[in-house]
Protein backbone atom coordinates (compact mmCIF):
# COMPACT_ATOMS: atom_id res chain seq x y z
CA UNK A 1 0.00 0.00 0.00
CA UNK A 2 2.64 2.58 1.03
CA UNK A 3 4.56 1.78 -2.81
CA UNK A 4 1.34 2.11 -4.24
CA UNK A 5 1.16 5.88 -2.58
CA UNK A 6 4.41 7.05 -3.19
CA UNK A 7 3.95 5.66 -7.01
CA UNK A 8 0.75 7.94 -7.16
CA UNK A 9 2.55 10.59 -5.49
CA UNK A 10 5.60 10.87 -8.46
CA UNK A 11 3.50 10.26 -11.22
CA UNK A 12 0.83 13.31 -9.60
CA UNK A 13 4.29 15.13 -9.26
CA UNK A 14 4.98 14.29 -12.94
CA UNK A 15 2.01 16.07 -14.07
CA UNK A 16 2.50 19.61 -12.25
CA UNK A 17 6.61 19.80 -13.07
CA UNK A 18 5.85 18.58 -17.14
CA UNK A 19 2.10 20.72 -17.58
CA UNK A 20 2.43 23.90 -15.45
CA UNK A 21 6.48 24.37 -14.40
CA UNK A 22 6.49 23.15 -10.78
CA UNK A 23 10.44 22.96 -9.33
CA UNK A 24 12.54 21.77 -6.65
CA UNK A 25 12.16 22.81 -3.91
CA UNK A 26 8.44 22.61 -3.68
CA UNK A 27 6.28 25.06 -1.82
CA UNK A 28 4.10 24.16 0.96
CA UNK A 29 1.14 26.39 2.15
CA UNK A 30 0.25 24.98 5.55
CA UNK A 31 -3.12 26.01 7.43
CA UNK A 32 -4.07 25.56 11.07
CA UNK A 33 -6.42 22.36 10.30
CA UNK A 34 -3.52 20.38 8.87
CA UNK A 35 -1.23 21.07 11.83
CA UNK A 36 -4.40 20.41 14.21
CA UNK A 37 -4.51 16.95 12.42
CA UNK A 38 -0.95 16.46 12.19
CA UNK A 39 -1.27 17.26 16.38
CA UNK A 40 -4.11 14.54 16.81
CA UNK A 41 -1.96 11.93 14.49
CA UNK A 42 1.18 12.20 15.91
CA UNK A 43 3.06 13.12 12.93
CA UNK A 44 5.84 15.31 12.66
CA UNK A 45 5.44 17.52 9.95
CA UNK A 46 8.86 18.85 9.43
CA UNK A 47 10.48 15.20 8.87
CA UNK A 48 7.15 13.72 7.06
CA UNK A 49 6.41 15.87 4.58
CA UNK A 50 10.08 16.31 2.75
CA UNK A 51 10.28 12.62 3.42
CA UNK A 52 7.10 11.93 1.50
CA UNK A 53 8.07 14.10 -1.34
CA UNK A 54 11.74 12.67 -1.14
CA UNK A 55 13.37 16.29 -1.97
CA UNK A 56 14.02 19.94 -0.46
CA UNK A 57 10.53 21.37 0.58
CA UNK A 58 9.85 25.07 1.42
CA UNK A 59 7.24 24.85 4.33
CA UNK A 60 5.29 27.75 4.64
CA UNK A 61 2.41 29.76 6.58
CA UNK A 62 0.93 33.27 6.41
CA UNK A 63 0.43 36.19 9.67
CA UNK A 64 -3.55 35.14 8.93
CA UNK A 65 -3.14 32.00 9.83
CA UNK A 66 -0.78 32.54 12.81
CA UNK A 67 -3.57 35.11 14.03
CA UNK A 68 -6.74 32.61 13.24
CA UNK A 69 -5.31 30.05 15.36
CA UNK A 70 -4.31 32.23 18.24
CA UNK A 71 -8.15 33.46 18.28
CA UNK A 72 -9.88 30.32 18.20
CA UNK A 73 -8.12 29.94 21.68
CA UNK A 74 -6.79 27.00 23.80
CA UNK A 75 -8.02 24.19 21.82
CA UNK A 76 -5.65 24.97 19.00
CA UNK A 77 -3.03 26.16 20.85
CA UNK A 78 -0.46 23.13 20.03
CA UNK A 79 -1.57 23.58 16.22
CA UNK A 80 -0.47 27.38 16.85
CA UNK A 81 2.85 26.57 18.29
CA UNK A 82 3.27 24.19 15.32
CA UNK A 83 2.21 26.61 12.60
CA UNK A 84 5.10 29.05 14.40
CA UNK A 85 7.58 26.45 13.00
CA UNK A 86 7.19 26.99 9.82
CA UNK A 87 8.70 30.43 7.30
CA UNK A 88 6.14 32.83 7.35
CA UNK A 89 5.26 33.78 4.05
CA UNK A 90 4.08 37.69 4.05
CA UNK A 91 0.36 37.75 2.56
CA UNK A 92 0.09 41.85 2.21
CA UNK A 93 -2.59 41.27 4.78
CA UNK A 94 -0.54 41.75 7.63
CA UNK A 95 -2.80 45.32 8.40
CA UNK A 96 -6.19 43.85 8.57
CA UNK A 97 -5.68 39.89 8.87
CA UNK A 98 -8.31 37.82 7.27
CA UNK A 99 -9.45 34.19 7.49
CA UNK A 100 -7.14 31.87 6.45
CA UNK A 101 -9.30 30.48 3.51
CA UNK A 102 -9.46 33.93 1.92
CA UNK A 103 -5.79 34.37 2.63
CA UNK A 104 -5.06 31.57 0.98
CA UNK A 105 -7.15 32.03 -2.03
CA UNK A 106 -5.78 35.26 -2.80
CA UNK A 107 -2.26 33.79 -2.38
CA UNK A 108 -3.15 31.12 -5.14
CA UNK A 109 -5.22 33.87 -7.57
CA UNK A 110 -6.69 32.55 -10.51
CA UNK A 111 -4.18 30.57 -11.59
CA UNK A 112 -1.49 29.70 -9.11
CA UNK A 113 1.54 31.78 -10.45
CA UNK A 114 3.54 30.87 -7.67
CA UNK A 115 3.13 27.58 -7.39
CA UNK A 116 1.95 26.59 -4.25
CA UNK A 117 1.21 23.29 -2.66
CA UNK A 118 -1.82 23.93 0.06
CA UNK A 119 -1.75 21.92 2.97
CA UNK A 120 -5.39 21.86 4.10
CA UNK A 121 -8.10 20.03 6.14
CA UNK A 122 -10.70 22.43 5.32
CA UNK A 123 -13.24 20.94 3.11
CA UNK A 124 -14.69 24.17 2.00
CA UNK A 125 -11.01 25.64 0.79
CA UNK A 126 -10.26 22.23 -0.35
CA UNK A 127 -13.60 22.18 -2.72
CA UNK A 128 -13.12 25.61 -3.91
CA UNK A 129 -9.08 25.09 -4.57
CA UNK A 130 -9.72 22.27 -6.79
CA UNK A 131 -11.57 25.03 -9.31
CA UNK A 132 -8.36 27.09 -9.55
CA UNK A 133 -5.79 25.33 -12.25
CA UNK A 134 -2.86 23.60 -11.32
CA UNK A 135 -3.41 23.91 -8.03
CA UNK A 136 -1.95 20.30 -5.98
CA UNK A 137 -4.00 19.62 -2.63
CA UNK A 138 -1.76 17.84 0.50
CA UNK A 139 -3.87 16.64 3.49
CA UNK A 140 -3.67 13.68 5.74
CA UNK A 141 -5.44 10.33 5.16
CA UNK A 142 -5.08 8.09 8.20
CA UNK A 143 -2.38 9.16 9.45
CA UNK A 144 -0.21 9.52 6.25
CA UNK A 145 0.34 12.46 3.67
CA UNK A 146 -1.30 12.08 0.39
CA UNK A 147 -1.45 14.48 -2.30
CA UNK A 148 -4.49 14.55 -4.25
CA UNK A 149 -4.88 13.51 -7.77
CA UNK A 150 -5.63 16.77 -10.08
CA UNK A 151 -8.82 18.17 -10.63
CA UNK A 152 -10.69 17.51 -14.30
CA UNK A 153 -9.83 21.88 -14.27
CA UNK A 154 -6.71 20.88 -14.02
CA UNK A 155 -6.67 18.02 -16.19
CA UNK A 156 -8.79 19.85 -19.34
CA UNK A 157 -5.90 22.59 -18.92
CA UNK A 158 -3.21 20.56 -19.70
CA UNK A 159 -4.55 18.89 -22.41
CA UNK A 160 -4.78 23.13 -24.07
CA UNK A 161 -1.02 23.10 -23.16
CA UNK A 162 -0.09 20.40 -25.17
CA UNK A 163 -2.02 20.98 -27.88
CA UNK A 164 -0.64 24.57 -27.85
CA UNK A 165 2.75 22.68 -27.55
CA UNK A 166 2.05 20.39 -30.61
CA UNK A 167 -0.10 22.23 -32.59
CA UNK A 168 1.62 24.03 -36.13
CA UNK A 169 1.28 27.66 -36.48
CA UNK A 170 0.48 29.73 -39.45
CA UNK A 171 4.48 30.49 -40.11
CA UNK A 172 5.27 26.63 -39.64
CA UNK A 173 2.50 25.73 -43.11
CA UNK A 174 3.90 28.06 -44.62
CA UNK A 175 7.23 27.12 -44.38
CA UNK A 176 6.22 23.42 -45.30
CA UNK A 177 4.14 24.56 -48.20
CA UNK A 178 7.37 26.02 -49.32
CA UNK A 179 9.52 22.81 -49.00
CA UNK A 180 6.77 20.58 -50.41
CA UNK A 181 7.18 22.69 -53.34
CA UNK A 182 10.63 22.47 -53.51
CA UNK A 183 11.15 18.96 -53.24
CA UNK A 184 8.09 17.81 -55.24
CA UNK A 185 7.24 20.82 -57.15
CA UNK A 186 4.19 22.99 -57.22
CA UNK A 187 0.74 21.06 -57.69
CA UNK A 188 -0.74 19.71 -60.11
CA UNK A 189 -4.30 21.03 -60.96
CA UNK A 190 -6.79 18.44 -59.84
CA UNK A 191 -9.49 17.12 -62.15
CA UNK A 192 -12.62 18.23 -61.92
CA UNK A 193 -16.08 16.44 -62.17
CA UNK A 194 -18.04 16.72 -64.36
CA UNK A 195 -21.64 17.82 -63.57
CA UNK A 196 -24.54 15.23 -63.97
CA UNK A 197 -26.16 16.82 -67.20
CA UNK A 198 -30.09 17.02 -67.17
CA UNK A 199 -31.74 13.81 -69.43
CA UNK A 200 -32.84 14.62 -73.14
CA UNK A 201 -36.26 15.54 -73.01
CA UNK A 202 -36.91 13.98 -76.03
CA UNK A 203 -35.77 10.14 -74.36
CA UNK A 204 -38.66 10.92 -71.76
CA UNK A 205 -42.04 10.91 -74.38
CA UNK A 206 -43.61 7.48 -74.35
CA UNK A 207 -43.33 5.21 -77.40
CA UNK A 208 -46.19 5.47 -79.68
CA UNK A 209 -48.16 2.28 -81.13
CA UNK A 210 -49.01 2.02 -84.89
CA UNK A 211 -52.19 0.00 -85.59
CA UNK A 212 -50.35 -3.49 -86.39
CA UNK A 213 -48.55 -3.53 -83.48
CA UNK A 214 -51.78 -3.11 -81.25
CA UNK A 215 -53.40 -6.37 -82.77
CA UNK A 216 -49.71 -8.14 -81.90
CA UNK A 217 -49.82 -7.33 -78.66
CA UNK A 218 -53.32 -8.28 -77.56
CA UNK A 219 -52.91 -11.26 -78.98
CA UNK A 220 -49.56 -12.41 -76.92
CA UNK A 221 -51.69 -10.30 -74.20
CA UNK A 222 -54.24 -13.27 -74.21
CA UNK A 223 -53.79 -16.19 -72.01
CA UNK A 224 -54.48 -20.00 -73.89
CA UNK A 225 -57.58 -21.74 -72.88
CA UNK A 226 -57.55 -24.31 -70.04
CA UNK A 227 -57.44 -27.79 -71.64
CA UNK A 228 -59.47 -30.02 -69.80
CA UNK A 229 -57.47 -32.38 -67.61
CA UNK A 230 -58.07 -36.52 -68.63
CA UNK A 231 -58.68 -38.02 -65.03
CA UNK A 232 -57.40 -40.98 -64.11
CA UNK A 233 -59.38 -43.28 -62.23
CA UNK A 234 -57.21 -45.70 -59.46
CA UNK A 235 -58.61 -49.19 -59.66
CA UNK A 236 -57.68 -51.67 -57.13
CA UNK A 237 -55.28 -54.66 -56.82
CA UNK A 238 -58.12 -57.24 -56.31
CA UNK A 239 -60.61 -55.86 -58.71
CA UNK A 240 -57.84 -55.69 -61.33
CA UNK A 241 -56.93 -59.73 -60.72
CA UNK A 242 -60.84 -60.41 -61.01
CA UNK A 243 -60.77 -58.69 -64.52
CA UNK A 244 -57.63 -60.93 -65.20
CA UNK A 245 -59.44 -63.75 -64.70
CA UNK A 246 -62.37 -63.05 -66.70
CA UNK A 247 -60.15 -62.89 -69.52
CA UNK A 248 -58.36 -65.64 -69.20
CA UNK A 249 -61.85 -67.54 -68.90
CA UNK A 250 -63.41 -65.74 -71.72
CA UNK A 251 -60.64 -67.07 -73.52
CA UNK A 252 -60.48 -70.86 -72.74
CA UNK A 253 -64.16 -70.90 -73.71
Amino acid sequence: MRIKRLKNKDNRLKFYCNNFGFRKPFQVLIDGTFCFEALKSKLNIRDQIPKYFDTDVKLLTTPCIINETEKLGPSLYGAMLIAKQFAIHYCGHEKSPITGSECFLSMVGENNANRYIVATQDKGLQKSLRKIVATPLLYLCHKAPTLEAPSDVTKAAAEKVMMSRFAVNDTQRETIKELKIKTFGPEKEKFKKRKKKQPNPLSCLKSKKFKGEEHVVQHTIEKPKNKKKRVRVKISKHVKEELKKMKTDGSQI
